[in-house]
Parts: structure tokens; C-alpha cells; sequence
């Protein structure tokens, strides 16, 4: 189970446990006997996917419900990291009901694309970790701003090393998770000056080993996926710890979280463990919450088994649907929740 701790209110941990393998109702939501909670969108991943080539590294949706996929576009993670720019789009726009694209951009800007997030005024932020930089594009894909010193790495206030994901506040204000080696969170203002960081290497409250991805909530809590350290730390827009998340699986990362309309937190997991075939073990998707926990993992088929795969980022549309990038399948993947009731259970209020 995933447990929550709250250092400033006492230890808090609240498990609600579902039978793997009996048939049994919660509140009127029927889970059957396969466990399927949420069920693949087969028409929509067979649609979709059509469009991706390469490792789909981030996600994001915009307030018209499209969602938007950052790829490789041809290449994998490879050092030294290669020197040209990718010269075809790895930014696509892709319906969130049909699958089908509507907009494909992002040619030669990057070279190892990594997060993506779309802000509530609908720009597309992304990170390079090639190039050690953050981009705004506009929502047809004008670069709006860009930070960080192409090619150059650092851990002051103008360069990055590595960063992979971006968040931004109701007031503007953008956070960067910098990331592969520097462990820290940056805030910046709105127009991109530098306001402060938090974060150092290690295990403790406020530390990360790969502080790899961001969201943030209505109240304006920032959850940071910290990686190897295999949880979800909380802070508030300062950079005061708030508590963590962790996960329950005892696996070697946890590469990303995204928070629902209702302010649920769903993650990523993935064990790189091999199986008899030399296959990982993979990953799985997972929901949890603040004050309750609903601690089910799901993995690539929708089941409640982890199975070869490597989810690498996560968002939820207005509906619950998620949407994963699956870097090993090379596929964006959507998971239809059933009858979408699981978001009217009264563990969800």
C-alpha cells in the first residue's frame, strides 16, 4: 500500500485494500474477477499510436482536452548525446477522444527530448536534456522563452544539467525539476527570472535522487516525483516540505505523478528487474490521495499486473482517462476507467 506521512500533523496512514482475486463491489463499483478496474482504449491507441516512432517522454493536456506527446522521434537515449537537432516534429497534438492528430510541430529544436507539461493559459513547456534548457512554445508551437545556456551545463541560476519536467502556478510562476544531476527544484517569476531553488542529493525530507517530475494542485502543492528514492514529496510554492508519498512497491524508480480535476494523485512506477525472458518486470500506474489512500497498481494491460513496459509520464484528462508514454513499446497508451465511477466514490470526495 502507498502510506502518506505528514510530518506537521502526526503520521497518517490510511489504507483502503481491494481482494486480488475475488469479485467484490465497493460503494456499488464492481470490480470483477479479472481485476480490470481500467480498460485499454484499443480504437484510440491504435489511432494514435500510428503517430509515434519513437520514446513518447512527455505528456500533457490542454484545456480543450488534447493532448500533446513529446518524442524522440528516431532516437534513444545514447551518450554522448548526438550533436544535430531532430529536424522533424516531435511535438504532436492528438484528440483525446479519436486519437487523431490535429497538430504535429517541433522540428529542429532539440536534441534528447525529455518532460512536457501544458500550462492553464494552454502554452507547451518542455526540457531538453541535451541541451540543458527549458522551452514555452505557444499552443501552435511559437517559442515563446527559453532558459538555460544551449549545451553548457551548471547549477546556478542561468544553467541547468539535465532538466526534466516543468510546472507552472495560477500566478505564473514556473518550477524546474534540474533534475538528472543537480537535485534540486528551481522557481523562476513569470518573465523567467531566477527566485530560488530548494533541494540536495539524498534521502531525506527535501532531498532527491532524480527529482524527475512535476505537477501541481488547486491549492498550489507541488509534488515532485523523486525518482530513485521511489516516492512523492510535497511542498508548497516556497519550497517548504510538506510530506511524501511512498510507494508501496518496493521497485527502483518512480519517474512521475499527475494530479486529477479533484485534486487525486495518480504515479508512475517501474521495476527494471529482469524475468526469465530478459524482460524488465516494468511498470505500473497507481492513484493515491492526501488524506485517504487508494493504493491500486495497474499495469499495461489495465490489470492489477505489472508487466514488461516502461511508463515514463502520466496525465489525467477531465474525464479520469490516463494517458502513459510507454518508452520501451515506444506507444502512448489510454486507460478508460470503468463507467468512469471509480471518481464518484466516496473515497474520492
Amino acid at each position: 500500500m502507498v502510506s502518506v506521512q505528514y510530518r506537521h500533523v502526526g503520521w497518517l496512514i490510511c489504507v483502503v485494500a481491494i481482494s486480488f482475486y475475488s469479485c467484490i463491489e465497493i460503494k456499488g463499483y464492481k470490480i470483477d474477477s479479472d481485476n480490470n478496474i481500467y480498460l485499454l482504449d484499443s480504437a484510440w491507441n491504435q489511432q494514435a499510436n500510428q503517430l509515434i516512432i519513437s520514446q513518447p517522454t512527455g505528456i500533457g493536456i490542454d484545456t480543450g482536452n488534447h493532448i500533446f506527446v513529446f518524442q524522440r522521434t528516431g532516437r534513444k537515449w545514447v551518450e554522448p548525446f548526438p550533436d544535430s537537432l531532430i529536424s522533424v516534429p516531435t511535438i504532436f497534438e492528438i484528440d483525446a477522444v479519436s486519437g487523431k492528430q490535429i497538430n504535429a510541430w517541433g522540428a529542429n529544436h532539440f536534441v534528447m527530448p525529455h518532460g512536457l507539461m501544458v500550462d492553464r493559459n494552454n502554452n507547451i513547456w518542455v526540457t531538453d536534456v541535451a541541451l540543458h534548457q527549458v522551452f514555452k512554445f505557444s499552443h501552435d508551437g511559437k517559442l515563446l522563452m527559453k532558459f538555460g545556456v544551449a549545451r553548457e551545463d551548471g547549477n546556478d541560476s542561468l544553467h541547468f544539467n539535465r532538466p526534466t519536467d516543468v510546472t507552472v502556478d495560477k500566478e505564473g510562476f514556473f518550477y524546474v525539476s534540474d533534475g538528472y544531476r543537480n537535485s534540486r527544484v528551481v522557481k523562476f517569476s513569470p518573465t523567467g527570472k531566477y527566485v530560488k531553488e530548494w533541494g540536495s542529493f539524498g534521502k531525506g525530507d527535501g532531498q532527491f535522487n532524480i527529482p524527475h517530475g512535476l505537477a501541481i494542485d488547486s491549492q498550489e502543492t507541488i509534488y515532485v516525483a523523486d525518482r530513485q528514492n521511489n516516492r512523492i514529496q510535497l511542498f508548497d510554492t516556497n519550497g517548504n516540505f510538506k510530506g511524501a508519498i511512498q510507494n508501496d512497491a518496493m521497485v527502483q524508480q518512480l519517474p512521475s505523478v499527475a494530479i486529477d480535476a479533484k485534486n487525486n494523485v495518480f504515479a508512475i512506477d517501474y521495476d527494471p528487474t529482469l524475468n526469465k525472458d530478459s524482460s524488465a518486470k516494468g511498470s505500473t500506474f497507481f492513484s493515491c490521495g492526501i488524506t485517504t489512500s487508494v493504493n491500486q497498481h495497474f499495469g499495461i494491460s489495465g490489470k492489477k499486473v505489472r508487466e514488461s513496459s516502461w511508463f515514463h509520464d502520466i496525465v489525467i484528462d477531465k474525464t479520469g482517462n490516463i494517458y502513459v508514454g510507454d518508452i520501451t513499446g515506444l506507444k502512448v497508451l489510454k486507460f478508460k476507467p470503468r463507467t468512469n465511477a471509480l471518481f464518484s466514490l466516496d473515497i474520492y470526495q
